[in-house]
């Protein structure tokens, strides 16, 4: 009988399940930017090198619904635009009279480019030239949005001088590809599969931007940044194109666990060239961009891998 009973004990140790590893959120944005596919090579990571933990990519409209995610606890992790991270932590901008005060970042990631596209023969060479037309902004609540208004309106360019439509990015490829827009903003790491898909149907032109357009977004727009497209970035494109790019930020909860916080940070900087494999803005993944660049106060836990490391730290970046 005692053997029996340790023979049936053995069979359901067993047969007993492993304890589920505890699955996490990561807010991202439409399947045709780059949040996506760099959201599950994260979440690929997590669940490679975190014991106990497995991640999920989930498609989303991008950084200002993204901010409303965390803060509420409906995803654990988002990827977001600094100048949206940093409205939503001070409660300015699209965040007027709702401020998130719990949003904390684990790192800026890589800069974003402002992209405007439109096809090479509509005769839009300027911003100036987008008035009158038909002109996607980007998704509604997306960081697009946001960039584009802010660019557009500290040129002197308000929706009453275009036809507005809020699209995402694959539905802003296919409207321009069809012609029943004329162009089409994209806030996003380059290069980007959906504007790679439009410029190998259709010849494209990338809208550049004068010194003097940059120097009134940056006035307007304290995180903008000036920043060079490189020749050949998509098909057909000769020549680079001046235009602007703004950090984006790897935002959770200040209620995140801090060792999870912790784990999360060291593996996205430890193991950036898994990330790279999977999307070459990755590159940009490193701590000291993250240093420079991250507009809000850092997690604990990431302060605390930060601090291992020796990066610098911002009196604006410690909680």
């Amino acid at each position: 009988m005692r053997f029996l009973k340790y023979a049936a004990a053995a069979t359901l140790m067993a047969t007993a399940p492993l304890a589920a590893a505890q699955q996490l959120s990561i807010a991202t944005g439409g399947t045709g930017g780059t949040y996506y596919p760099y959201g599950g090579g994260l979440a690929e990571l997590i669940g490679n090198h975190i014991e106990g933990y497995e991640a999920v990519a989930e498609v989303t409209g991008a950084s200002v619904e993204n901010m409303g995610l965390v803060w509420r606890g409906d995803s654990d992790l988002a990827l977001a635009l600094a100048d949206t991270v940093y409205q939503a932590h001070n409660g300015t901008g699209d965040f007027e009279g709702r401020q998130l005060e719990n949003i904390r970042a684990l790192a800026s990631i890589y800069p974003n480019a402002v992209q405007i596209v439109t096809l090479a023969d509509s005769g839009i060479e300027s911003l100036a030239d987008l008035e009158g037309k038909t002109v996607s902004v980007g998704a509604p609540g997306s960081g697009t949005e946001v960039n584009a208004q802010a660019l557009l309106e500290a040129n002197g360019i308000t929706y009453d001088d275009f036809d507005p439509r809020r699209l995402n990015f694959n539905e802003t490829a296919d409207a321009i590809r069809d012609g029943d827009i004329d162009a089409g903003f994209w806030s996003v790491g380059p290069p980007t599969s959906s504007i790679m898909n439009l410029a190998t149907t259709r010849d494209i032109r990338l809208i550049g931007l004068t010194e003097e357009e940059i120097d009134k977004a940056r006035e307007a727009e304290p995180v903008f940044a000036a920043y060079k497209l490189k020749a050949g970035l998509y098909e057909g494109m000769d020549e680079a194109v001046q235009s602007i790019g703004i950090p984006n930020v790897l935002a959770v909860s200040s209620e995140m666990d801090e060792e999870l916080a912790y784990q999360i940070t060291k593996v996205l900087f430890e193991y950036t060239d898994e990330l790279i494999a999977i999307h070459p803005a990755a590159n940009d993944t490193t701590v000291e961009f993250s240093a420079e660049s991250t507009p809000v106060p850092f997690h604990p836990g990431a302060l605390r891998y930060y601090e291992e490391v020796g990066a610098e730290i911002q009196d604006h970046q410690r909680p």
